[in-house]
Formats: C-alpha cells, structure tokens, sequence
C-alpha cells in the first residue's frame, strides 16, 4: 500500500480539511486524474448526489406538448413563416385529445391522456383553463401569472407534496407554494426573507441537526447573519455499537430553550440519508407545543421518496414549519433547477410579523408599498416572493413556465403512478448499489426501515475499532489526519469520496453517494476501501 505522495501532506491535509468537503472534492479528483492518466485507472467520482438515472416518460410528455403548443401557435397565427401567436384558450382540451388520439404509440402520449385525465378527474380542473395554462406555459410566451406559481400547476405540486411529503395526509388548511430555481433558491430566499421580517434577526440562536448539507453549516456564519448555533447532534448508537443516525432524547431537548428561535435540518439526513424516526418526530412536535411555540422550522426533505411512507415534519407540525423540495434527485433533473417552497396558509410567520413592534411595521411597509396599498397585510409567502427580485421586479418575478410545466409533470407522473413502480424502481437501483458497496466491504446488509440509502456515510474510526480494536483506532486518530484515506484512495484508485466531517458528522467518517455510478462500481469501491485499511493496519503491526 504506497503512502500519499509528498505533495499533499499531513499539514496541507490539515489546511484543506478546512474547506467545504465540495472545494476538498477538487483536490482529490485532480489526484485522482493523475493516477488514472498514470496507470489507465477509471476515475469513480462518489462523491457527486447527481443521480444517473432520469425519468424518462414525463419528458417524453414534455417534448410532445412541445409539439402541441407549436401547433397551437400556428393556429392562432401564421401569417410568416416562422413566427406564431399566442394559444388560444376556447376548445383547446378538445384540440388535445384529438392531438393525442392522432399521436397514439408516440413517446408521451399516454401519460399525456393520463395528466388530463387526472387534472380534470381528479383534482377536478376545468379542461380548457388547464390544458390552456400547461400549452401556454410550455410555450414560454407570457411573465409567470401569478408570479407565486401558476394556479393548476401549484394544485398538482401540492398534491404531490401531500402525497410523498405528507404520507397522503393533507394538512387542515392547505400549503401555498412559491416555485424556486432548485432547492438551493429556496434556501437563499428563506434566509433572506427570514431576517428581513424579523422571523430571525443577527445573532439569533438557532439549532442545526448534524449531520447536514454543508451550507446549512456555512450560511449560518456569514457575518450577515452570525447565528449563534446549536448542533442537535445525531449520536444514538445500536446493540452493535454502529450509528443508527437518530438522536437522543437529551439532544431533542435543547429545543425546549425558547431562546432557540430556528432549527434547520435535510431530511432523510445528508449524509447518513437517514429519515427521522417518528418517535423523534413526534418529540420534536412535542416540544413545539409545550416549551418552544415560537420555533421555525426549515425543513429540506429532497430524499424523502426514497423511504416508504415519508412524512416530513411539514406534515406533523405545519404552523411552525417551512418546507423546502426539490425534484432534483428523484426524477434525475439537477439541470432543471426545479424546487418549492411550501407555507401553510395556517402559520405563525404571518402571525410574528403582525406582532412585530410598531417602529418594525413601519420599516417593512416602506420595503413593500410599491407592489401593495396596504403592506401590512402582505403574507410571508408573497414577502418570499417579492424579496426574491429585490421588491422592485416583483412584477417580473417567479419560476419560469417551461419550468413549472416540467415540474407539473413529473408531478402528476407519480401522482398517477398509483401503484409506486417508479418509485420501486429508484429505491430498487440504490438497494442493487448498496448491497455491492457491502459486499466490497465485507459487511453485512444493514436493516433500516428509517434509511434511504442515497448516500452512505461509513465512520471508519468506528469501524478500524470494530475490526481490529481501540489500539488500532488510536494509533489511527494519532498518526494520520481523518481525510488521509480520501488521499489513498484518489491516489492509489482513482476513487472520490467526500469527507464526512464536512458536514459535520464524524471526522472520520466518508460520504459515498449510491447515485451517480454503475453499479459495478460500488464492489470495487467497497474492496478498495477495505485494501486501503488494510494497509493501514499493516503499517500499525509493523511499528
């Protein structure tokens, strides 16, 4: 087993553990080019969340209304070649159907005649306001109207959400959504409008459950912000003494001090890719009630169709809870930049901001009686929206149609997938990948009902000391930096994992993600990370 090579050493490894493990990710995949240039090796990136599946039929659906809409337009106006009108709203679920029926066999016409008849069936559309609003927007030809989130497209996320967010439990009043660039949008706008309205001010107290997605861990320290942060710390082992990734009572209970005015959390978890045991939710909920009514909750739960019957805190407690999701990871559309952020109409933000001091109501009504005659009524939700182009462009603001169209289908693509094989189907390609990851390892196939399994986040310090005993693991902790084994691997394999003490989980812990390789990949991953313990041990019993 050949040691890293001089250039990074034990004091550089100790400099670039500072960084994000996304910037750390560059060192080691410009190591691991080096060997794969050197010895012909496959450069395996694990460290990316980018899935390497799509789903495909909601596209093929996309690409086909494509053709309707251009159609539509030539319709309503073909004077020159090459420029069109505007669709037409009068008869036009008519001119679809027929569309369709014409276009049998072809890529996205079921599913197409599916949405329909889902829209209008079942969320009970009227057809022509809703093909009309689904051609026009794939057409790209007029402002977002709302600026929020088009009416039929927001009534179809929302029964998504309800359905894979909520475990088809709808909430009492229902959620308003607001249609972002990608779930990182939503995160900016949230802790945007958050400080703004006084929901959380400079220097507020907020909690984090770690681990977490690193800019959850870096946004909080910008000198905008300068949160005072609490870590509710993931630290529950089992009978085995192995990370089940839940928390302790003792680590819930922090959230009882009412000086603790946000907890922000992923889940299932990045990186453990762990969903919250519901007896953590329902203490979460708990305290909310009972000791910390106040608190805001920001929820980022991306990976939560990958475990069976999902419920978000959205769900159990959503007065207090703002919601984020992304499409992103579940129908392999990182490119289309497709997320929401989901206020339920029943919440305490309008309530605190009502509150606020008369001096505070005074400075937000100047910020936003240029889109509004009486701005102490405006609504968080539309306070997102509006912050979200500097108030000024408010008139300009929200998601893309095309976007939201594409976001519209994917959504009802599930929604009338009643039997889940879509969702079989991911959950089966992780279990494949999991399994040869285990198998390279040598370990056996954890049972996690909780576990998505997207990512895998392995503590090798835990580990060396289940194998080989303390001693080793000391010598380990004493001898080398924790990121030395993403070196040996990028040098040695061509191998890119990500440090897990960059998001704040073990420091000896790596991140592999179950998403973005063949599945082939993932013995070999496990092997060589096995091969290169094994040469740590051997260095040890050679002392």
């Amino acid at each position: 087993m050949g040691l890293v090579r001089d250039s990074v050493t034990r004091d550089r490894q100790k400099e670039l553990e500072g960084l994000s493990p996304f910037e750390l990710k560059n060192e080691l995949i410009a190591l691991a080019e080096d060997n794969q240039q050197k010895n012909a090796a496959t450069l395996l990136n694990a460290g990316r969340g980018n899935p390497n599946w799509i789903a495909t039929e909601p596209r093929e659906a996309y690409f086909l209304l494509g053709r309707f809409g251009i159609a539509e337009s030539r319709r309503t106006w073909d004077e020159w070649d090459g420029v069109g009108g505007m669709p037409e709203k009068d008869g036009i679920a008519a001119r679809l159907t027929a569309f369709l029926a014409e276009n049998r066999g072809e890529p996205g016409a079921d599913l197409l005649t599916r949405c329909l008849d889902h829209g209008v069936k079942r969320l009970g559309f009227d057809a022509d306001s809703f093909v009309h609003e689904l051609t026009d927007g794939i057409i790209g030809d007029n402002y977002p109207v709302p600026d929020r989130m088009l009416p039929h497209v927001e009534k179809i996320a929302h029964a998504y959400l309800v359905k894979e967010m909520c475990a088809g439990n709808a909430p009492e009043q229902p959620f308003d959504l607001f249609a972002t660039e990608g779930g990182t949008a939503a995160m900016c706008y949230l802790f945007d409008t958050a400080q703004v309205n006084g929901i959380l001010a400079k220097g507020d107290t907020i909690a984090i459950m770690v681990p977490i997605f690193t800019p959850y861990l870096e946004i909080p320290e910008l000198e905008r912000f300068g949160f005072d942060v609490v870590e509710i710390r993931a630290s529950k082992l089992d009978q085995d003494g192995l990370h089940t990734w839940q928390y302790d009572d003792a680590e819930l209970d922090k959230l009882r001090d009412p000086k603790i005015k946000a907890l922000f959390l992923v889940n299932p978890s990045n990186p453990p890719s762990v969903m919250l045991a519901r007896e953590t939710r329902d203490r979460i909920a708990e305290i909310v009630h009972t000791a910390n009514p106040d608190l805001t909750v920001i929820t980022d739960d991306v990976y939560g169709t990958f475990v069976n019957g999902f419920e978000s805190l959205m769900s159990v407690l959503p007065r207090n809870t703002l919601g984020v999701y992304s499409y992103s990871k579940y129908f392999g559309c990182t490119g289309w930049r497709l997320g929401v952020i989901a206020v339920n109409r029943d919440n305490i933000f309008d309530e605190r901001i009502a509150a606020l001091p008369a001096a505070e109501k005074k400075r937000l009504a100047a910020r936003y009686d240029s889109i509004t005659l009486e701005p102490e009524k405006l609504r968080f939700v539309d306070r997102l929206v509006a912050d979200s182009r500097m108030v000024a462009l408010n008139h300009t603001a929200g998601l893309s149609l095309p976007q939201q169209v594409q976001m519209a289908l994917f959504s009802l693509f599930a929604l009338a997938d009643e039997q889940d094989e879509y969702k079989r189907i991911c959950q089966g390609i992780i279990a494949r990948r999991m399994h040869a990851l285990l198998k390279g390892l040598g370990l056996p196939l954890p049972k996690d009902p909780n576990a998505a399994h997207y990512y895998v986040e392995i503590d090798l310090l835990l580990w060396a000391e289940k194998q080989h005993g303390r001693a080793f693991a000391d010598y380990l902790k004493a001898t080398y930096e924790p990121v030395d084994v993403l070196f040996r691997l990028a040098e040695n394999h061509s191998i890119v994992l990500l440090n897990g003490g960059g998001f704040d989980g073990p420091e000896w812990s790596v991140r592999i993600s179950l998403a973005n390789l063949p599945m082939a990949a993932y013995e070999r991953i496990g092997s060589w990370l096995s091969e290169v313990t094994a040469g740590y041990k051997a260095e040890f019993d050679q002392r």
